[in-house]
């Protein structure tokens, strides 16, 4: 790699400026996580749609998303070891090409089994985006700013989720399930069209000497004591993190629908508010992790969020649960914008994606009973009860958080 000055490789920690690069880097990684909401939530909406043409059972319709997020979470932890060894750009860009082949590819399926070959394989390609983006984006950006970064990164998920909560219900009756799969691609040519003008940052390219192996990054995730804590504390956040996400994202159109009477427009509003309620969440934790530290911020967002929660339990209003819902999906929501900051500076470089993808999936693994959980709670209850006991979730994050998680504001990147 040629010599290039600090502005333009990505000296992290260097500088409180942000050059052209770091701009770039983000970018491309916003992009690429907004293509990772843009495709789930899609699916979503189209499961009726490709059950009635493909004629799935229930149960195979399910397993469409199912099988997706297995993808992800196996290649977050595949493709994050990977770019700890071999780079960050020239590994995402692996990502794009096998999300984009498959996804074009579920757009020409012929049946169940075809397509959910494809949807795995495109979940695989899929799950590397977040870990690696964010470990990119943090090398780019100074210490100063990282925490504002890394919440720039995770807006691009809900960018992408809201785009599709107002695209597909426009765009699925003209072009149906087929040609929304081949719009699925579009954010990923985009991506890729981003990151083929990016190189590695420096801080990777100096730690290049340091790996010895393939299993490297998994080792350092819990190379010593102190090392183990933070790896538990922060599996605890992602899992809560997502468990919480899943657990009222999944449920409550359904809630609102059977029970409060909304048609699928005041639902498809109820999630849009909610969504940009999360989105402004995300941009104030960014702000505040910068400003007052990393554990203050996951503190305060928790306390926030168990008392949002319970609040919401007890509403029955239809308009004031819409902007409650706001208000509860900016703290429930809002800490995503700081995992990718405290992540990075928790592991050193040759671990840095690892631990990202890692950690952040676990985390999405075991979030992936939220929805079944409520579901159950709500069946065996009420809807109202099953959001209550969430509250206990975001409690033990709190003592996760109190106990197993170091401030580590300001640090620079090792």
């Amino acid at each position: 790699m040629k010599n290039l000055p600090a502005s333009a490789t990505g000296m992290a920690g260097s500088s409180d400026a942000v050059g052209s690069y770091g701009w770039k880097a983000l970018l491309g990684s916003a992009v690429g996580y907004a293509m990772d909401g843009f495709d789930l939530l899609i699916l979503g909406f189209m499961l009726t749609a490709i059950s009635a043409d493909l004629h799935l059972t229930p149960g195979q319709a399910g397993s469409l998303v199912t099988w997706t997020l297995i993808g992800a979470v196996a290649g977050g932890i595949i493709f994050g070891a990977l770019s700890d060894r071999y780079g960050r750009i020239r590994v995402l860009t692996w990502t794009i090409v096998l999300f984009a082949v498959f996804t074009g590819m579920c757009a020409f399926a012929q049946g169940y089994w075809d397509l959910l070959i494809y949807r795995t394989i495109a979940g695989i390609g899929l799950g590397g985006e977040f870990g690696i983006g964010m470990a990119l984006a943090a090398e780019a950006w100074p210490a100063k700013h990282r925490a504002r970064v890394s919440s720039y990164v995770a807006l691009g998920w809900q960018v992408g989720v809201l785009g599709a909560a107002l695209l597909t219900p426009l765009l699925l009756p003209v072009i149906g399930w087929r040609g929304m799969f081949l719009v699925g691609v579009i954010p990923a040519l985009v991506a890729w069209v981003i990151r083929a003008k990016l190189h590695e940052p420096e801080v990777f390219v100096r730690s290049a000497a340091k790996r010895t192996s393939r299993m490297e990054g998994f080792r350092l995730l819990v190379k010593d004591k102190a090392t183990a804590k933070i790896s538990a504390g922060i599996v605890v956040l992602c899992s809560v993190q997502n468990f919480g996400y899943y657990g009222i994202m999944i449920w409550m159109p359904s809630f609102l629908s059977k029970q409060l009477g909304f048609n699928l427009t005041k639902s498809a509003l109820w999630t849009s508010v909610t969504i940009l309620g999360m989105m402004l969440g995300i941009w104030v934790f960014g702000q505040l992790a910068d400003r007052i530290g990393r554990k203050p911020s996951f503190l305060l967002f928790q306390l926030g969020a168990v008392v949002m929660v319970l609040s919401y339990s007890q509403l029955s209003d239809p308009n004031t649960m819409l902007w409650a819902g706001a208000l509860m999906g900016m703290f429930v929501n809002g800490m995503l914008g700081g995992y990718g900051a405290l992540m990075s500076e928790a592991y050193p470089t040759e671990a840095r994606a690892t631990a990202q993808n890692v950690l952040f999936n676990i985390g999405r693994g075991v979030g992936g009973f939220g929805p079944v959980v409520v579901g159950a709670l709500a069946a065996s209850y009420s809807f109202q009860i099953a959001i209550a006991l969430l509250a206990a979730i975001y409690v033990i994050d709190m003592l996760a958080t109190a106990f197993l998680i170091p401030e580590l504001k300001g640090a620079e990147l090792k």
